[in-house]
């Protein structure tokens, strides 16, 4: 019966820390849409809502910390909590990058750099969060193993979107210093805002990598 309410535990572990993913890829899509809109209001409700993820941060850390200490897991149940642990703590990072992104909505002025398409470098940032939760849940380390391949191709589209921001703030011609300055406050702006969804990409990897840990005691994605 002790064995069953073991595994009971380490099922909800797995639930609860999905539920968290599913409420941290809210709050960056939040973040997506205030940044591309200008929506203050949604940017500060991005903001306001950090405290609720590192709350659930700190409950599910709690869990992981209790099925160690009270239990005994065999390999790879103690697999399985060292992973989780570890990826909650990436998500709750992403869930820090995403009040960024609610913090350079109340900055931003205006779109000086269009050829720069953030919010298709948010997809792809989603999409790869999506997919890792997707990986951990059903543990498919195939998918975890793609998914770091697709990184290197979010690297690539950050490294070219800050070269265009860098090769157009060389060429502009401007008249005064409060232009200057003002364009260097967006060009600071835009290019934190890009790597800051590189950051986001690298958490997804990490959790990819984890999941591999915990599936296969293979951590040739840790880095």
């Amino acid at each position: 019966m002790a064995r069953q309410s073991y595994q009971e535990q380490l099922t909800e572990l797995r639930e609860d820390i999905l539920y968290m993913s599913e409420i941290v890829m809210e709050r960056l899509r939040m973040g997506l849409d205030a940044l591309e809109q200008k929506d203050e209001a949604l940017a500060r409700e991005v903001m306001e809502g950090d405290g609720e993820i590192n709350r659930m941060y700190l409950e599910l850390e709690q869990q992981c910390i209790d099925l160690l200490a009270l239990q005994q897991p065999v390999a790879s149940d103690l697999r399985f909590i060292a992973a989780s642990f570890k990826i909650i703590t990436d998500l709750e990072r992403i869930a820090d990058l995403a009040v960024n992104l609610g913090e350079y909505t109340l900055e931003a002025q205006e779109n000086l750099f269009p050829d720069v398409d953030v919010q298709e470098m948010g997809e792809l940032t989603l999409e790869m969060v999506e997919d890792a939760m997707i990986a951990y849940d059903v543990e498919d380390t195939d998918s975890c193993r793609e998914l770091a391949d697709r990184d290197d191709d979010l690297d690539h589209f950050a490294e070219r979107a800050s070269e265009i921001v860098v090769r157009d703030l060389i060429e502009r011609e401007l008249d005064s210093p409060e232009e200057i300055e003002a364009l260097l406050q967006d060009v600071s702006r835009l290019l934190l805002t890009i790597r800051d969804l590189e950051r986001v990409g690298d958490h997804s990897v990490n959790i990819a990598a984890r999941t591999v840990y915990m599936v296969e005691n293979d951590d040739e994605l840790i880095y």
